[in-house]
């Protein structure tokens, strides 16, 4: 007895047996409807979505013995050979068993020849990206220019590899990945047509299996029927699946919303007796996370494809804090990120499901609620209001009324002797601490400084880094600070003068002490050495000179 394969028996005959890609569709049906049909059509996407099932349906469509159209009558001579594979002027050719230049010259040969039964001779070039670069530029003219009875048709999953001079020929079609509810849709209708007993869960685990893909959706679905002896069961496609059944997925977010953390990890640790994928396990509880989240913003929502009991997840929705699923489902997605770096997936299975309990947020002034230690809270500063202030044209910052840090100094003590070193310990980079370093404390009134900007330096100067320096003295003296810039030289030294001085000042003494240095006078004794001490040069941790000598 031959058996058919679900994905064979079962392909599509016509635009309206397929499922989904209705953006193609309706192109291509209003293209044969109106007559205006490209020579070259390139259809992508990935396995198993329609890409040569759509190519077939519109190869019978050009040759149908009533006519182009979008609905051919399927019963014509015409039509029954494409189907069954032996239609003489559907020339399908598989790409990547036939790579090479000689092959595609050979197939060309023949384009200039009138079809021997149908309208149009079509040809259908199968995963065409795997065609070599000399295969390409053989084709190119052809494909441009064909005679007016050949119309190619070209399929593939990489499109990225074909060469731009191909793609600007033809009509480019994206066929999507299908969603799993239509494959779950699909799936039902032909179980029923064959008469076959099926579960609901499991028809979803097998279309979200396929991820997108029809094909692989039968083809799973022969797998569990042999598997299931001819039934299609949650059970057994668990089972052959390797996934979990989703009463242990909800038992694992149960035991989260008590802040169970004994029984979470025991429980995690229980799931190994079924094997299960683990990335799939964390993907399905990140996919319970959204579901409750949803519910929570919109309480009327549907409860989505994962069949999850809505009365279990009305009562879940209540016991877990709206910012603690933020954070689950966020550490989830993390953990299903690094779980390959893990040496047992089991282990960073546990430790993604710890995360959630250990970085849980506490209410202000609660007991930890978790049987795992939280860290203290950081204490805050409390932010002064901020008053306006008025005169001159200062540059004031929008963040500067609120601080975001505690103060760390007295702005009563600044002066214009000590700027030169708070200017370091100001949270400044770039151009901003150039600016601090290049300019001279004036003067200070209350929460306002004015500075004077070295003249040699005035480049610098924009009103973004004037900014970004009133918002570093804000925070650090937890003040709302105003500043006001002058470019004219200062009475004193700015940051960038004082630490050049005392570079200077190190080097001199540097030079000095090497001169009069005992070894260095006896190598001058003894063997008539010179000290080049242009040469030397302070080291930039410690000011330490290395000299050079000879």
């Amino acid at each position: 007895m031959t058996y058919t394969a679900l994905a064979r028996k079962w392909r599509p005959k016509a635009f309206g047996e397929m499922s989904g890609q209705e953006h193609v569709l309706k192109a291509l049906s209003n293209a044969l409807d109106s007559g205006r049909v490209h020579h070259a059509f390139l259809f992508t996407g990935t396995r198993g979505v329609g890409k040569t099932t759509v190519a077939r349906i519109f190869a019978k469509c050009l040759n149908c013995e009533g006519g182009v159209t979008a609905t051919p009558c399927g019963t014509c001579s015409s039509c029954r050979e494409i189907d069954a594979g032996r239609f003489l002027d559907l020339i399908e050719v598989d790409a990547a068993s036939r790579t090479k230049v000689d092959d595609t010259r050979e197939l060309l040969e023949n384009v200039q020849y009138a079809p021997t039964r149908g309208r149009y001779k079509v040809y259908l070039i199968d995963e065409v990206h795997m065609l070599s670069t000399h295969s390409f530029n053989a084709l190119l003219k052809t494909l441009e220019e064909p005679p007016p009875h050949v119309k190619f048709l070209l399929a593939t999953t990489d499109p990225q590899k074909l060469p731009v001079t191909v793609l600007s020929r033809c009509l480019q079609f994206n066929l999507k990945r299908l969603t799993t509810s239509l494959i779950v849709a699909r799936l039902a209708h032909i179980l029923q047509a064959e008469g076959i007993a099926s579960e609901p869960a499991a028809l979803r685990l097998v279309a979200t299996a396929a991820d997108g893909s029809l094909r692989d959706a039968l083809s799973l679905m022969d797998q569990l029927l042999a598997f299931g002896g001819g039934a299609a069961n949650e059970v057994d496609a668990a089972a052959m699946l390797g996934t979990v059944n989703r009463s242990h997925v909800v038992e694992l977010a149960e035991l989260l919303a008590a802040q169970d953390a004994p029984g979470l990890v025991r429980r995690a640790r229980e799931l190994e007796q079924w094997a299960p994928d683990y990335a799939q396990l964390l993907d399905e509880l990140a996919g319970l996370f959204v579901q409750l989240a949803v519910l929570q913003v919109v309480p009327e929502a549907e409860a989505g494809e994962a069949g999850h009991d809505p009365a279990v997840l009305e009562s879940m929705k209540a016991r877990i804090a709206p910012e603690d699923l933020q954070l689950y489902y966020q550490i989830a997605l993390l953990g299903r990120r690094d779980l390959a770096l893990s040496a047992d997936p089991r282990n960073g299975f546990v430790m993604t499901l710890v995360r959630m309990l250990s970085f849980r947020p506490q209410a202000a002034g609660s007991a930890p609620t978790s049987a795992l230690p939280s860290a203290p809270a950081l204490p805050r500063a409390a932010a002064p209001s901020a008053a306006p202030a008025s005169g001159g044209s200062p540059s004031a910052p929008q963040g500067a009324s609120r601080p975001s840090a505690a103060p760390t100094a007295s702005l009563e003590a600044l002066t214009p002797a000590n700027w030169p070193m708070l200017s370091l310990q100001l949270d400044l980079a770039g151009l901003a601490r150039q600016l601090a370093s290049n300019c001279a404390l004036v003067s200070r009134q209350g929460g306002s400084l004015r500075f004077a900007l070295d003249p040699r330096h005035q480049s610098i100067r924009s009103r973004s880094q004037e900014e970004k320096l009133a918002q570093a003295l804000s925070r650090h003296f937890g003040l709302p600070i105003r500043i006001e810039i002058d470019v004219a030289a200062a009475q004193v030294e700015t940051p960038a003068g004082a630490r050049a001085r005392e570079a200077d000042e190190r080097l001199v003494t540097a030079r000095s002490t090497l001169e009069t240095d005992p070894g260095v006078l006896a190598l001058k004794a003894h063997f008539g050495a010179t000290l080049h001490t242009d040469s030397v040069r302070l080291d930039a941790g410690d000011g330490a000179a290395s000299p050079e000598e000879k």
